[in-house]
């Protein structure tokens, strides 16, 4: 063999070993461009994690913990909650944000394949914990509402629970039912049937502002993973006069529908409209600036669950309308960024991923949308934290569960787009 034979044949050995790198160990990586072309046609950076979305719920925390603690300072002068301390909520708010980010740290190491496989038994744990609520002596009734399992280090609501499962659950079910979701009965019967369940469960809490999320990311999952259209609007439409019927059927809730639509009447300002009348003073009190932190009014007794329920509304007096647009674009973006990660991952053909990232998008934007209309008096009142924001330790944990694996959704996407395996 002459020597320039032997020398390029040594240079394609070396060639081949180059394209051959990362296939066995792992250790070593084919050398791969640092962006790809996202689907507006502008390069997008390909790093190892999403910068952006994590400050993004990082400040939306940090924010949620120090107006929750504006809002909660004032309660030890209630006799109702004379023996705690002002800091009492603070301090559990810490401690659920703590189980949160543990909890998140955790999930984010776990692949979403598992997750794929667990699905449907989530799904079944998450009907025997709402089950298991309704048992006298093992629920606990908070206000007439038996919604929390006792735990010790906090109360935990099944329901937020339910909301994560049924993401993943409706997520897997597509994936299933791929070949026949043109076909209505054989594709969202089952899913119906499920839906029906959660609703018996949630209904004897009561609890429907939760079970309208729910409802909200299965339908939207359904309709994202290809169901007949002329079939899901009907589905939606015989939801509607579900609703409907409910309302129909229960003084309660009529009355809470008469007076979000008139709520300063001398019937319902001191009564079922109470809360909405305060929050709509607190909102206009902020006017454009707000009063100034800790300087709120309306969380000295006036507005109850001000640290809660109805925490935008002391965002907006103390922060003015400037806060309370800071906090809506920032769930605007973050819905936004969890649909943008659910379509990259259904274009890398992960139809799961893809799916249970947009329910999560659902619901993030859909909660904290059905809770600011509560407080700004557009919607009738419901029993709806705001996510990732308001006081509530198993919202919290939930929260930052779900988004840990859309985070790892994302993470798995930048690998493969490295031309590596998620």
């Amino acid at each position: 063999m002459s020597q320039a034979q032997a020398l390029l044949q040594n240079l394609g050995e070396r060639l081949r070993g180059v394209f051959a790198k990362g296939e066995g160990t792992g250790t070593e990586k084919v050398p791969v461009r640092d962006w790809v072309s996202s689907s507006a046609g502008q390069p997008t950076r390909v790093q190892g994690l999403d910068l952006t979305l994590i400050w993004v719920v990082l400040a939306l925390m940090g924010l949620g913990l120090l107006m929750v603690y504006s809002a909660s300072i004032a309660m030890p002068d209630n006799p109702r909650f004379a023996n705690y301390q002002s800091t009492h909520f603070l301090v559990r708010h810490i401690i659920g944000l703590s189980f949160g980010l543990v909890a998140a740290i955790l999930v984010v190491q776990i692949p979403v394949a598992n997750w794929e496989r667990w699905a449907p038994w989530l799904f079944v744990v998450s009907l025997v914990l709402l089950v298991m609520v309704l048992i006298p002596h093992v629920g606990k009734v908070v206000y007439g509402a038996r919604r929390w399992l006792p735990l010790g280090v906090m109360n935990f609501q099944p329901s937020e629970l339910s909301k994560f499962a049924i993401a993943m659950y409706a997520a897997s079910y597509m994936m299933r039912k791929m070949d026949v979701k043109e076909n209505f009965v054989r594709a969202v019967w089952p899913m119906a049937v499920a839906l029906a369940v959660i609703a018996v469960l949630l209904l004897a809490q009561p609890d429907m502002g939760a079970f309208i999320v729910i409802a909200a990311i299965a339908m939207g999952i359904l309709f994202l993973g290809g169901v007949n259209g002329r079939m899901f609007f009907l589905i939606v439409v015989v939801l509607l006069g579900a609703f409907a019927l409910m309302i129909t059927l229960s003084d309660f809730r009529r009355e809470r529908i008469f007076a979000y639509l008139n709520p300063w009447d001398e019937k319902y300002a001191q009564g079922k409209a109470y809360q909405l009348t305060h929050s709509l003073i607190a909102l206009g009190r902020g006017e454009w600036f707000g009063q100034g932190l800790g300087s709120s009014v309306e969380k000295l007794h006036y507005l109850p669950e001000a640290h809660t329920d109805f925490l935008l509304a002391v965002i907006g007096e103390e922060l003015g309308f400037v806060g309370v647009a800071i906090v809506i674009i920032a769930f605007f973006w973050l819905s936004r960024r969890l649909f943008h990660i659910g379509r990259q991952a259904i274009a890398l053909d992960r139809v799961f991923a893809g799916l249970y990232a947009q329910g999560i998008g659902i619901w993030m934007g859909g909660q904290a949308f059905i809770n600011m209309g509560v407080n700004l008096g557009a919607l009738p009142t419901k029993g709806l934290t705001l996510p990732l924001m308001s006081f509530g330790g198993s919202a919290i944990l939930m929260n930052c569960v779900a988004l840990a694996v859309v985070l790892r959704i994302d993470i798995e996407n930048r690998q493969l787009m490295r031309g590596g395996r998620a």
